[in-house]
């Protein structure tokens, strides 16, 4: 496989998994086979960013369509596009903007439709990850979709 494919892989896989705050550079280092150094290396040569600069644009890209389009607060945005630090985002929010988040929110919101509501934004965004959730096992089947306990037919017994 050759190289620019393997980094391809790679940054696929952040494009694809923006918003886990668990995407590390050994996780993505592991998509293109490389070790961290030399991904590093690897990306910044082929891509002029660093794969957490990268990354990171993703990521302020997808807050800035939350801002303009949905009516969550910048603590839920800031959750939903991996952030794990309210106070990191916003740095590098208005390092990549020039304006806070909130302030990028004032002056962007009115010129369009209404904002989603923040209920249909967190359900398409798939929500939270809370310790709760992650304790939860699958769904447990609702009302009526248990296939139906017959009782035996007890006629044929002696």
């Amino acid at each position: 496989m050759d190289k620019l494919r393997r980094l391809r892989l790679a940054k696929d896989a952040m494009d694809r998994d923006w918003a886990d705050p668990a995407l590390d550079l050994d996780t993505v280092a592991a998509h293109a086979g490389y070790s961290r150094y030399h991904f590093l290396r690897a990306f910044k040569d082929a891509y002029g960013e660093t794969p957490g600069q990268y990354l990171t644009h993703r990521r302020i890209e997808r807050a800035e369509e939350m801002l303009r389009g949905a009516n969550l607060t910048v603590t839920e945005i800031c959750t939903l596009v991996g952030f794990s630090s309210l106070g990191t985002f916003s740095a590098r929010f208005k390092a990549r903007t020039g304006l806070t988040p909130s302030a990028y929110r004032a002056r962007h919101v009115g010129r369009g439709a209404s904002l989603i509501p923040g209920c249909y934004a967190m359900l398409w965004a798939g929500g939270f990850n809370t310790a709760t959730s992650k304790k939860r096992g699958g769904p447990a089947p609702a009302y009526g979709d248990e296939q139906e306990q017959r009782p035996a037919d007890r006629r044929a017994e002696p």
